[in-house]
């Protein structure tokens, strides 16, 4: 099943991981920055932004990125709270207000201070001996919720709890790997430790390898699927994520292609 799974996916990856397939995932938006304290920052929001209708999603990204200007970081590194707060009072995407929005960029803002990048905070909380990202998951979350506030922020999942953190390791994927999709600016993290983004279309999928039978698309489940594509590709177990996930968001593509 391996050697033939392997090969279908690894026809899909060819077919379909191409640049010119990204729009409209959010993703398109860090093509548009060449710094890496941009990339790492707008990739970040638009990640986090990453949960309801694909035009909303856009929209949102583009108006905070809008706010902010060219250069993202630039702007962030000379706002204040209340900047923050009153640039971003009448921002609204579903269950995020500005309130959040505002809250989410200033604990950003002082994570780069103290870090000196977003970067450097996921590797402060992650050794060459961690077999994924969970201990920088809950690193980088802790030091976010210092800054921010210990209440809930939808920004922000809560990486001690049972979430699969599937925006958070969206943005991993986005930061650490690096072929035509992704673009990789972070040089110091394997790949090889990534954990699935897990979303419906990737939820269906592993349980139709056989790789989960659980209910909940939680963390142990993305787990679960991760060490699936690890037997496939123990290097780089979340190559395919891209190239699987657009049957379940382009209408001209379809599952039968995948053999399910």
């Amino acid at each position: 099943m391996p050697v033939e799974l392997k090969k279908k996916l690894e026809e899909i990856y060819s077919k379909y991981n191409k640049r010119e397939l990204v729009d409209p995932d959010p993703l398109v938006f860090v093509y548009d920055y060449n710094k890496k304290e941009d990339r790492e920052l707008v990739g970040l929001i638009a990640s986090s932004l990453a949960y309801g209708r694909v035009a909303q999603i856009l929209k949102s990204v583009r108006i905070v990125l809008g706010v902010m200007g060219r250069s993202p970081s630039s702007y962030l590194s000379c706002s204040n709270k209340e900047d923050l707060k009153k640039s971003f009072k009448n921002f609204k995407h579903r269950f995020t207000d500005g309130k959040e929005m505002a809250s989410f960029l200033w604990g950003i803002k002082n994570i780069v201070e103290k870090h000196g990048s977003i970067e450097n905070c996921f590797l402060k909380g992650h050794k060459k001996s961690d077999t994924d990202m969970i201990p920088a998951l809950k690193f980088f979350s802790k030091e976010m919720r210092s800054f921010m506030g210990n209440g809930t922020n939808s920004l922000l999942p809560d990486a001690e709890k049972s979430s699969a953190c599937k925006r958070i390791n969206l943005y991993l994927k986005w930061m650490v790997r690096k072929d035509d999709v992704d673009p990789g600016c972070w040089q110091k993290i394997d790949p090889g430790k990534l954990i699935i983004p897990l979303d419906t279309h990737m939820y269906r999928f592993g349980t139709c390898a056989g790789w989960t039978k659980r209910k909940n698309a939680d963390m142990r489940t993305a787990l679960e699927i991760t060490e699936g594509f690890k037997k496939i590709a123990p290097k780089d177990p979340i190559k395919y994520d891209f190239a699987i996930t657009r049957f379940g968001i382009r209408s001209d593509m379809c599952w039968k292609e995948l053999g399910f």
